[in-house]
Parts: C-alpha cells; sequence; structure tokens
C-alpha cells in the first residue's frame, strides 16, 4: 500500500515513527517551508525527522496549488494521510489517493469542530476531550468518522501535555487502520448533525487574561495557551508579560481585592514554588513564571522578590 503524509505539527511525529518501524513507511512526506512553519504553534521539524527515518522530504506553502497535487499524483497514493496541518484540502488534492485521504482533529467529533479544539476545551473548564480520525472531505471537520478515542482533562494538564495524548492517539488510532484497509475495509460512521457555529481560529492577541473572572478560569486560560502556544498575558508597570506557569489556590483562599491586584509574594525554600499572588473576580492564582517583552523570564525567588505588592496587573 502506498501512503504518503501531510504535516507540521508535532503531533504527527510518533506515528510517522510507528510506520517507519511497523515497515508502512510513506514514500514521501510533505510540510511546510521552514518560514511558514516558525509561525505555527507546536510545529516540528519535519526536514530532520525525514533525514533520520530516511523518507523523502517535499515543501509547500499550499496543498492546493498546481504544483504539489501534480506532486501527489505523480505518487500513485492508495492513501493520503493529512496530521496537524491547518489547510483544507480541496476536491484535486483529495482526489491523488485511490481509497482517500484520512486526517485527525483533536475533539470527540462532531463536538468542537473548527480550529483550537485543544485550547478551547482547557479554555471552557470541559472535563474530557479525545482525537478522532476521519475522511476527510471538504467540509471542515465534517467528514465520516474512522474512530476515536476519549480520554479526561485532569487539573494538572496543559495544552502540552493534552497534546502528547493526541499524538498517541494519533499513532494507535493509524496503526489499527492500516491492517484493515490492506483487507479491503473502509470503516467510516457518519458524523450526526450538530447545532452551533465552528469553534473561531485565535490569535496571540486573544491571549489578554481577564483577571474580572473567577480563579479557575484564569487558571484554565493560562494552561490553554501555555507553551508551544504564545501564552497568555497581562500588563504591569507599563510592560507586558506572558504568564507560562501558574497555581490555583483552593476555594477558602479568596482576598476581598481588586481583580489582578498582586497580593503579595509567595515564597518557599523550593524555588519552584515561589511566585506571585495575584485577585480574581472570585479566589487567587500564583504566577510562578513570567516573561516580559524583552526576553527576562523570572521564576523561582527572582519572581518571588520582585516588589509587586498593590499593583495591579491589567491594559496599562
Amino acid at each position: 500500500m502506498r501512503l504518503a503524509w501531510v504535516g507540521c505539527h508535532a503531533e504527527g511525529v510518533p506515528t510517522l515513527e510507528a510506520l517507519v518501524a511497523a515497515g508502512a513507511a510513506p514514500v514521501a512526506v510533505l510540510t511546510l517551508p521552514p518560514e511558514r512553519a516558525a509561525r505555527r504553534s507546536g510545529s516540528a521539524d519535519y526536514r530532520a525527522l525525514g533525514a533520520r527515518l530516511g523518507l523523502p522530504v517535499h515543501e509547500t506553502a499550499d496543498i492546493n496549488d498546481d504544483a504539489t497535487v501534480a506532486l501527489l499524483r505523480a505518487l500513485d497514493l492508495d492513501v493520503l494521510f493529512v496530521i496537524g496541518w491547518g489547510q483544507v484540502l480541496r476536491g484535486p488534492a483529495l482526489g491523488t489517493a485511490r481509497i482517500g485521504a484520512v486526517g485527525a482533529h483533536a475533539s470527540l467529533l462532531p463536538h468542537n469542530r473548527g480550529s483550537a479544539p485543544i485550547n478551547w476545551a482547557l479554555i471552557r473548564g470541559e472535563p474530557a476531550t479525545g482525537n478522532t480520525l476521519l475522511w476527510l472531505t471538504e467540509e471542515l471537520d465534517g467528514g465520516a468518522v474512522i474512530d476515536q478515542v476519549r480520554f479526561p482533562i485532569t487539573p494538572h494538564d496543559t495544552c502540552a501535555t493534552l497534546y502528547d495524548r493526541v499524538a498517541a492517539a494519533n499513532r494507535d488510532m493509524i496503526l489499527r487502520l492500516l491492517p484493515r484497509l490492506c483487507r479491503g475495509e473502509r470503516p467510516a460512521t457518519h458524523q450526526p448533525a450538530i447545532a452551533g457555529p465552528l469553534l473561531p481560529r485565535r490569535r496571540p492577541a486573544d491571549g489578554r487574561i481577564d483577571w474580572g473572572r473567577p480563579a479557575p478560569a484564569v487558571y484554565d486560560f493560562v494552561r490553554a495557551l501555555t507553551r508551544p502556544y504564545p501564552g497568555a498575558f497581562s500588563r504591569l508597570d507599563g510592560r507586558r508579560w506572558t504568564v507560562w506557569q501558574a497555581v490555583l489556590l483552593p476555594d477558602g483562599a479568596s482576598a476581598a481585592a481588586h481583580p489582578g491586584r498582586t497580593l503579595g509574594s509567595v515564597v518557599s525554600p523550593m524555588p519552584a514554588a515561589c511566585g506571585q499572588a495575584v485577585a480574581c473576580a472570585t479566589g487567587t492564582v500564583v504566577l510562578l513564571e513570567v516573561e516580559a517583552e524583552d526576553g527576562t523570564v523570572l521564576r523561582g525567588p527572582p519572581l518571588s522578590d520582585q516588589p509587586w505588592a498593590g499593583k495591579v496587573w491589567g491594559d496599562d
């Protein structure tokens, strides 16, 4: 069976490694040029990966342009895997694989169709999410479902830990699918209709922290946007700071303070426990790692030693 791979996100790396180890190496890998990949959160170096795995790698900025479609046709494909890509394939590109094009979406479709489903699931405080393998069509996330994996969202998860589970699910579902395809099967379950708009695309400017929300919502927002995403941010003393890590204090640790006011330093002999406590609409979070626009990173005692008590985070 002749396979090809299209992707640029780290969520595809374990699957490519597993396909090669299973003797089902793709005949080609298509990925973004480096300058475009650098602008994508969570991107991986597929050039280096291809060299390590012995796979030919081609670069394309547009999977639907004439040159790329011609390349795909020339590969004489049975199946095209499109994992962690971000562009909708149009009819000519979809038609280059005899059996079809297979994609993945990091939710339990049809729930959370659209952009950034992992980030939105965390922001919304959802208790679980998952990953869906599906046959691609020109309708965004609307194709028939091949397989699904569900997993919980714990209070300790971030977008990075959830994408690790997405990557493992991609690998497991594709390895389950391949023997079925070789037997001539084409598993597919039609998605039920679901009301509501698609999840909107998130941009770096959408990361502003709203301290007027309850502490659990602020905590969820920070962990939803942390590395490898651009991060949640706020301003203090005229400087913009990205908040990479925070701690949620118990409900009883609320303070009758203006939302965004720094309550004071949190100190400990353990550097990882040091930080700054900040009031929310209800409850309190502790900032554990922040980074200024000039690249200055504060964590541990250098963060807890800042004379920020009484100062207010916001849009100054």
